[in-house]
């Protein structure tokens, strides 16, 4: 190796050096930012976190005058680095029983809803602003879908219905697969019809396209998640082995449906759900506590990133000048949201009458259709091939896309707290609330015995400290027990829920011990799975008696302006 050639290696190791640390320095800096944020708005308990971090970011931007550069593009950054955490994260908490119960409406609103909204936002757009019909209906594609990351973001902590939470939540957890297959078909006829070729393209081919890409990402997402949870989560016994694991599993899911041009968002969303109702219960208490841990602080950072860099990439100057654009766009967004809820929902209660969704709930999701990142990411690929509909068509879709998003949330997110309030939505009722919490005080001091008891066992205490103790403790659950017996006995429909909870928990609980003993070679094959089919009747006759309980709580709600 001669000297020329060693200099340019060193100066070529060198300026790699400095792009890492430059990359390392904006994550800290974003991340310590994150953390201030959090911190005050918590405080304020006005400002959303997210709104508070888009605020933030686009404020940055404003003042600096500049965007700042990861050294890669956005969407990238976006839909391949941020967006798989969130989505796992989110699906680790959904209950399998509870999506099947809403499978019916949420399908209706993800399918036919993203398929109609584009359409119904394509309609004014090409009308009113003179868009060519494809470059309206790419549009409408972008914004067809409700963005999971800002609505599952918003949603944690309000306290609201824990069904009403799973509507809006599954409907934008799997509604991105259509607007993406959209987007894409939208992109393949541009391309064709700038070679000439558009008659190649029909409506089957995009039809097959999209159960392809749907399908498929659903698939490796099942597959991938069946593998992880009955394999490795049940057959290893380390926490830190068993979250590594999850890791590779909610990214790997995602990139390996995408190599093959697959919906990565449904196969991590597939994944999760097994991992979530399934892995979950395979795995020892210490491996459950540290997999929510380190989710929670994951799903915390990259939520984080995403907004802040909505708002650092928001070109507030370039957006004035299409005021009136972004007006007729967000109307738009508006009015075809309004014909999707109200119109669907009530095609649901017409033909679902055990999974009717109330008045109420229907204006909540209505109102709760927030766009953002993933519109955002798909709106910044078309900017990357600007020939497809036009340089200044594709600069307009895109300040568009950033108008829309940046109104579903500093308007809708920042009074969709007022709107449940009014709706009485935002807070359990307060004998409900007085449950939970001598129900939680007599969990907690009943363990802290248990653990109190095994420590004097295990020789870790003094006999004579483990009585003092003991004493103070039975106490304690005593009169915990009592408070929660006196408050049971004024609340019957509390003691029944109780009822209805304890006998899910106990159905679970005979179901794994048959698996385990078909694993142990205690039952065969045949007994195990009659068996099953008894227990999985039972659990399904409570859940219809659960649903039907449900239904009339949700038709005993405060109608809108009521208050709580």
């Amino acid at each position: 190796m001669n000297q020329a050639t060693l200099a340019n290696l060193l100066a070529s190791t060198a300026n790699q050096t400095d792009s890492f640390i430059r990359l390392e320095i904006i994550f800290v800096v974003l991340l310590s930012i994150a953390a201030l944020v959090a911190y005050f708005s918590r405080r304020l308990r006005h400002l959303p976190y997210t709104v508070a971090l888009v605020l933030v970011g686009g404020a940055l931007t404003f003042i600096s005058g500049e965007t700042i550069s990861f050294g890669a593009n956005f969407g990238d950054i976006i839909l391949l680095l941020l967006v798989p955490p969130l989505i796992f994260e989110a699906t680790l908490h959904i209950k399998w029983e509870a999506l099947r119960r809403d499978l019916l409406p949420i399908l209706l609103l993800a399918l036919v809803g993203s398929l109609v909204g584009a359409f119904l936002v394509a309609w004014p757009v090409s009308y009113l602003l003179g868009f060519a019909p494809l470059a309206a209906f790419t549009f409408g594609a972008l914004m067809s879908a409700t963005d999971p990351v800002a609505v599952i973001s918003f949603f944690r902590g309000l306290g609201v219905s824990q069904r009403l939470a799973l509507l809006i939540e599954g409907e934008s957890l799997f509604n991105d697969g259509v607007a993406i297959v959209l987007f894409t078909v939208a992109l393949g006829i541009g391309e064709a019809m700038s070679n000439g070729a558009a008659e190649t393209f029909q409506f089957n081919q995009a039809l097959l396209q999209f159960i392809r890409v749907a399908g498929g990402g659903l698939l490796i997402g099942i597959t991938s998640g069946y593998i992880v949870s009955t394999v490795i989560l049940k057959q290893v016994d380390d926490h830190l082995i068993e979250t590594a694991t999850t890791v590779a599993l909610a990214f790997g899911s995602f990139v390996l449906a995408e190599q093959f041009h697959l919906s990565g968002i449904l196969a991590v969303v597939a994944a999760g759900i097994f991992v979530g109702n399934i892995g979950s219960q395979n795995t020892s208490p210490t491996t459950q506590i540290a997999l929510n841990n380190f989710w929670e602080f994951l799903a915390f950072t990259a939520n984080s990133f995403v907004f802040l860099l909505i708002g650092l990439q928001t070109h507030i100057n370039d957006m004035v000048q299409i005021v009136p654009k972004i007006g007729v766009a967000i109307v738009a967004v508006l009015v075809s949201r309004a014909i999707i809820v109200y119109g669907l929902t009530a095609l649901n209660n017409r033909f679902n009458r055990l999974g009717r969704i109330p008045p109420h709930f229907q204006h909540v999701m209505f109102w709760g259709g927030l766009r953002g990142a993933i519109s955002l990411a798909l709106a910044v690929k078309l900017a990357e091939s600007p020939d497809i509909l036009g340089g200044t068509v594709t600069s307009d879709i895109l300040l568009m896309t950033f108008g829309v998003v940046l109104f579903t949330l500093l308007a809708q997110a920042t009074t969709l707290t007022s709107l449940l309030r009014r709706l009485g939505l935002t807070r359990k009722p307060t004998h409900v609330m007085e449950k939970e919490r001598q129900q939680g005080q007599l969990l907690a001091k009943r363990a802290g015995k248990a653990m109190l008891d095994k420590l004097y066992h295990e020789g870790g205490l003094a006999r004579e400290v483990w009585q003092a103790m003991a004493v103070v403790y039975d106490d304690e659950i005593a009169h915990s027990s009592h408070g929660l017996i006196t408050h049971l006995q004024n609340y019957a429909e509390l003691k029944q829920q109780m009822v209805m909870q304890a006998r899910h928990e106990t159905l679970k609980a005979e179901r794994s011990a048959l698996a385990e003993a078909l694993r142990r070679g205690l039952i065969g094959e045949e007994v195990y799975r009659e068996l099953v089919e008894y227990t999985d009747n039972r659990a399904a006759a409570l859940t219809i008696l659960q649903h039907s309980q449900d239904e009339n709580d949700n038709n005993r709600q405060p109608a809108a302006g009521s208050g709580p």
